[in-house]
C-alpha cells in the first residue's frame, strides 16, 4: 500500500471488505461504502466540502424566497412579514432585502467556489491513491497473478476505472447531495407555509425515488457489462499495438481491423442497453414533476384567489416547487454517473485486495556481498493451466562455479530459475542461498543478490543510459561505462549520435536484437550481484560478439557464482557443472568432457549442433 503519514496512513489498513462482489440490488451501496471506508483518512476534507455543498444550496435556494417575501412586500407594504421584524416603511424593506439579496449571493458564490475546490481536490488525490495503492499491489502479486490477466486489463482499471470514478467524484457526488438537502430546504419551507400544499407537491417524489432505486437495479449488471468490455477492447488494443510486427508480417492487418471492429461493437452495444435504461427514466421524472407543479400551482392559485393563502407565499411555493422538483431530472444523469462509478470502485477495490500469494515476510539476512551458493532439495512445481513444471529437484551449486542447465523447451530450466527468484511459490522441496532458506528472506534482499539476464529481454523507453543504470541508480557514468564495455556493448554505443543519451524507444525497438541483449547484460554486471544468470544471453548475437561476449563472461564470473541456461551447447563447454534437465527432472549432470564421454542426452545434442548425429541416436529435443 502506498505510505502516508498521519489519519492517511489508516486508510488502507484493512481491506475492503466485498469489494469485488458484482451483479445485485446492494451491490453498488456495498461498493459505495467501501470507498467511505477506503477514504476514511480524508474524513475532515469530507465534512468540509459536504458542509460547504450544503450551505451553498442553502443560499441557492434563498433567491426564490426572497422574491416572494418582495411580492408580499410590494402587495402588503406596512402589513407584510418585513413590516413585523421592525422595519415600517416599504422602502426600508426593499432596502433590507436588497441587503439579504447581496449577502445571499456571495454567500453562494464563496460556498460554490470552496466545494467545487475542496471536492476536485479530494477526487484528485483519491483517485491518484487508489491507482497507485492497485498498483503496487499488482506489482507484489507472483507471475501466475499475470497468466491470469490481459495487461489490457489491468491497464484500463488502472487508467479508464479511476478514471471514471474521479469524475463521480468531481461531481457526482455534490449533485446528489445539494439535491437530497434541496428536498430538505425546500420541504421544511412548503409545509410552514401550506402543509396541504406541501403534501400535493411532495406526491411525485415516491414516485422519483422508487424509479431511481429500479434504474440501479436494472443498470447495476448493464454497467458492469460495459466495464468488462472496456477491459476486453483495451486488451485487444494492446495486444495489437504490441504485436504489430507480426500482424504485418502476416498482412493480417484487415483481420485484425475487423476484430477490433467487432470488439468496438460489443462495447457500443453495452453502452447502448444501459443508456436505454437511463433514458427512460428522465420522461418518466419529467411528468411527475410536472404533477407536482400543477398541483401547486393551480391549489395554491385558489387559496391565494380566496385569501386562505398569502400572495407572497403563493410567489414563494410557485418558485419552490420548481427548485424543489427540477433538480430532480437531473437525478437521472446523476445516478447514471453513480452507477458508472460504482462499477469501476468494484473492479478497482477487487484489485486492491487481491491477495498475495508469495508473502514477503522473511526477516533473514545474508552476508554483503554474498557468495552465491545456490541448493535445490526435492523442489517440485508445475503451472496452474499445463501441469508443467519440475519434479523432484536435487542440484548443489557451489559458490563461485559456472553451472549450466540445458534440456528441450519445456524441460524446467526457465521454471528452476523464476522458483529461484521467487516469481513462483514452491509446492514441495526447499531452496536455499548461501545456506538460507528463500522463503525466510525479504524478497528485496533475495532479488538484490541475484542478477538475470532474461532471454524476454525488455528495455524501457528512455535512454541507454538510464537502461543499463537501472540496475543501480546512483551509479555514476564510469560505472555504466565500465559495464557496457565488460558486455561488449561500448562499440556500438560510440558509434551512436547521442551515445549514452541515445533513445531505445518502447521496449528498445531502435536497437537491433543484440543490441538489446548486451544492454541488458551490462545492466546485470551494473548490478555487481553475487549471482549471475544467463537465460539464453547470447542467442541473439552474432558469433563475432559471442566470442567476445564469452571472453568477457570468464573475467566477471571469477567473483561470482554464474548459471546458465543454453540451447548453444558450444557456449557452456567450460562450465564446472552441466545440468540436463527432461521432463522437469534432472537426467544427467557432469563436466562438457564427462557427458561426452558417456552415452548420455547430451552427447546426443552435441553431435547434432556438431554435425556429427549418428541416426537413431536421441536429442534433447
Amino acid at each position: 500500500m502506498i505510505d502516508k503519514s498521519g489519519a492517511d496512513s489508516a486508510k488502507t489498513s484493512e481491506p475492503p471488505p466485498d469489494a469485488g462482489s458484482t451483479g445485485g440490488e446492494g451491490s453498488s451501496f456495498k461498493a459505495l461504502l467501501n470507498l467511505i471506508r477506503y477514504a476514511r483518512g480524508h474524513r475532515k476534507q469530507i465534512l468540509l466540502a459536504s458542509l460547504c455543498s450544503v450551505l451553498n444550496r442553502f443560499f441557492d435556494v434563498m433567491p426564490e424566497i426572497l422574491i416572494g417575501i418582495a411580492i408580499d412586500v410590494v402587495v402588503n407594504q406596512e402589513s407584510s412579514f418585513v413590516a413585523s421584524l421592525g422595519f415600517a416603511s416599504p422602502q426600508s424593506q426593499i432596502m433590507v432585502l436588497g441587503v439579504l439579496t447581496f449577502v445571499i449571493w456571495a454567500g453562494e458564490s464563496i460556498f460554490e467556489y470552496l466545494h467545487l475546490i475542496l471536492w476536485r481536490n479530494l477526487a484528485q488525490t483519491l483517485q491518484a491513491e487508489l491507482r497507485q495503492d492497485a498498483y503496487v499491489n499488482v506489482q507484489n502479486q507472483d507471475m501466475a497473478f499475470f497468466e491470469q490477466r490481459s495487461s489490457g486489463e489491468l491497464i484500463a482499471i488502472l487508467n479508464d476505472d479511476v478514471n471514471q470514478l474521479e469524475r463521480f467524484l468531481d461531481g457526482g457526488v455534490n449533485e446528489l447531495l445539494q439535491t437530497f438537502v434541496s428536498v430538505v430546504l425546500v420541504g421544511a419551507v412548503f409545509f410552514i407555509l401550506s402543509p396541504q400544499i406541501a403534501v400535493l407537491a411532495f406526491t411525485p417524489i415516491p414516485i422519483i425515488i422508487i424509479g431511481a432505486f429500479f434504474f440501479l437495479r436494472r443498470a447495476n449488471p448493464l454497467y458492469a457489462d460495459v466495464r468488462e468490455q472496456v477491459s476486453k477492447l483495451a486488451a485487444r488494443l494492446a495486444n495489437n499495438i504490441g504485436g504489430i510486427t507480426t500482424i504485418k508480417s502476416f498482412t493480417a492487418e484487415q483481420r485484425e481491423a475487423e476484430q477490433l471492429a467487432r470488439a468496438s461493437q460489443r462495447y457500443v452495444e453495452a453502452n447502448r442497453r444501459a443508456i436505454a435504461v437511463s433514458s427512460a427514466f428522465i420522461p418518466v421524472i419529467r411528468m411527475a414533476i410536472l404533477a407536482g407543479f400543477l398541483c401547486t400551482f393551480v391549489v395554491g392559485g385558489m387559496k391565494a384567489l380566496d385569501g386562505s393563502l398569502n400572495i407572497g407565499a403563493y410567489g414563494v411555493l410557485v418558485f419552490l416547487t420548481q427548485r424543489l422538483l427540477w433538480p430532480l431530472t437531473g437525478l437521472a444523469q446523476t445516478v447514471d454517473l453513480y452507477e458508472r462509478a460504482m462499477a469501476s470502485t468494484r473492479r478497482i477495490l477487487k484489485l486492491i485486495q487481491a491477495e498475495i500469494t508469495i508473502k514477503d515476510t522473511g526477516h533473514a539476512t545474508l552476508e554483503s556481498p554474498g557468495r552465491g551458493e545456490v541448493a535445490f532439495r526435492g523442489v517440485s512445481f508445475s503451472y496452474e493451466q499445463s501441469g508443467a513444471g519440475v519434479n523432484g529437484i536435487d542440484l548443489k551449486i557451489p559458490a563461485g562455479t559456472t553451472t549450466a542447465l540445458v534440456g528441450a523447451t519445456g524441460s524446467g530450466k526457465s521454471t528452476l530459475i523464476k522458483l529461484l527468484l521467487r516469481f513462483y511459490e514452491i509446492s514441495d522441496g526447499s531452496i536455499t542461498l548461501d545456506g538460507v532458506s528463500i522463503s525466510s528472506l525479504p524478497l528485496q534482499t533475495l532479488r538484490q543478490h541475484i542478477a538475470l539476464v532474461s532471454q524476454d529481454i525488455y528495455l524501457f523507453d528512455g535512454s541507454i543510459y538510464e537502461n543499463v543504470a537501472y540496475a543501480d541508480p546512483d551509479s555514476n557514468p564510469e560505472a555504466v561505462i565500465a559495464a557496457c564495455k565488460a558486455a561488449e556493448a561500448w562499440e556500438f554505443i560510440e558509434q551512436l549520435p547521442g551515445g549514452l543519451e541515445t533513445g531505445v524507444g518502447e521496449r528498445g525497438v531502435k536497437l537491433s536484437g543484440g543490441q538489446r541483449q548486451r544492454l541488458s547484460l551490462a545492466r546485470a554486471i551494473l548490478k555487481n550481484s553475487p549471482l549471475l544468470i544467463l537465460d539464453e544471453a547470447t542467442s541473439a548475437v552474432d558469433n563475432e560478439t559471442e566470442a567476445a561476449i564469452q571472453k568477457s563472461l570468464a573475467v566477471i564470473s571469477r567473483d561470482r557464482t554464474v548459471i546458465v541456461i543454453a540451447h548453444r551447447l558450444s557456449t557452456i563447454v567450460h562450465a564446472d557443472n552441466i545440468v540436463v534437465l527432461q521432463r522437469g527432472r534432472v537426467v544427467e549432470q557432469g563436466t562438457h568432457q564427462q557427458l561426452l564421454a558417456s552415452n548420455s542426452y547430451y552427447k546426443s545434442q552435441w553431435n547434432v549442433q556438431t554435425g556429427l548425429f549418428e541416426p537413431g541416436k536421441s536429442s534433447l529435443d
